[in-house]
């Protein structure tokens, strides 16, 4: 007999606006996995918008398994992963950072090496290269990280906001390295001081949370957003037409082109009935923080085909 488990995987948004790199909120929207060993590799894409063609020496979680299994001196074991997700490909919204936490746990499973919750963070933060999606998915809630130059990660964890989060996801995809291309290479000290207040301050009302000051100060970034938004469709539009529906703020996911914007409880379904008229080209998802991160289960034994 063989066990099989399932692993489930919250996605996540990053940054909120001024929190670049280092604010993560995870979404209750998941990636999941069914995990069984076999004498081969075999990973199966069940959902739409998954590829349905690739090549198993390419894919992001069959690379994290196996890195992770040599980081402590293990070898990887063939299995089979079978695979869904309600998370598009490079629509900002941390498909790359919770693709890596799986690919970790799988790892953590099939070579047993019991890893605590602190080296999950080290391990998914370093191969994202930074903590804010990583630390979101592993956890669940809302994240405020740093990471050292030797890879640690320090987290503050926030648990219950009380508020929703609308997405708007477009059609078209943004890979973060082209967003990134955009940013300057420096700023000037004055504006980085501008610009790193309203961090603090966003970071001090989601500890808080203060939900005005919340949405005020996500809509105070000057770090990239200023430099991305012609990159994303609607950009100004969106931020405007969401305030005047009740929106508390409303900023780029990530490095977009999804945006997010945090909004009462008590508005969602009507808000989103908004913004679906406004935005039909957007496909427009009601969503809260996922409360406890990255979950694993024992689903079943099966009994191995010989």
């Amino acid at each position: 007999m063989s066990k099989k488990w399932k692993i489930t995987v919250p996605g996540s948004t990053a940054n909120l606006g001024p929190g670049f790199d280092s604010i993560g909120l995870s979404l209750s929207l998941y990636l999941e996995l069914t995990v069984s060993l076999q004498d081969e590799w075999e990973i199966i894409h069940l959902s739409e918008g998954l590829p349905k063609e690739f090549e198993l020496k390419n894919h992001l979680i069959y690379n994290v398994a196996n890195e992770t299994a040599k980081r402590y001196n293990k070898v990887m074991p063939s299995c089979r992963i079978e695979m869904t997700s309600q998370l598009p490909f490079a629509r900002g919204i941390g498909s790359s950072a919770a693709a890596i936490v799986a690919g970790i746990e799988i790892a953590n499973l099939l070579c047993d090496l019991q890893l605590s919750v602190q080296d999950k963070l080290n391990l998914s933060s370093q191969m994202e290269g930074h903590p804010d999606n990583a630390t979101a998915s592993v956890l669940g809630g809302l994240t405020i990280s740093s990471m050292d130059e030797e890879g640690n990660v320090d987290t503050i964890h926030v648990h219950d906001l009380e508020a929703s989060f609308v997405l708007f996801i477009p059609e078209v995809m943004l890979k973060t390295c082209e967003a990134r291309d955009v940013l300057p290479s420096s700023f000037k000290r004055q504006y980085a001081v501008r610009a790193s207040s309203g961090a603090n301050m966003l970071a001090a009302a989601l500890v808080l949370k203060d939900y005005k000051r919340i949405g005020k100060y996500m809509e105070s970034d000057l770090f990239h957003e200023p430099f991305r938004a012609d990159l994303i469709p609607h950009y100004h539009e969106i931020r405007e037409e969401a305030k005047k529906a009740g929106a508390f703020g409303t900023a780029l996911s990530g490095a977009g082109p999804t945006m997010i914007s945090i909004i009462p409880n008590s508005i969602g379904e009507q808000f989103v009935e908004k913004m679906k008229e406004r935005f039909p080209t957007h496909k427009i998802v009601l969503t809260k923080p996922d409360p406890r991160g990255v979950h694993v289960e024992e689903i079943s034994s099966v009994s191995k085909i010989r």
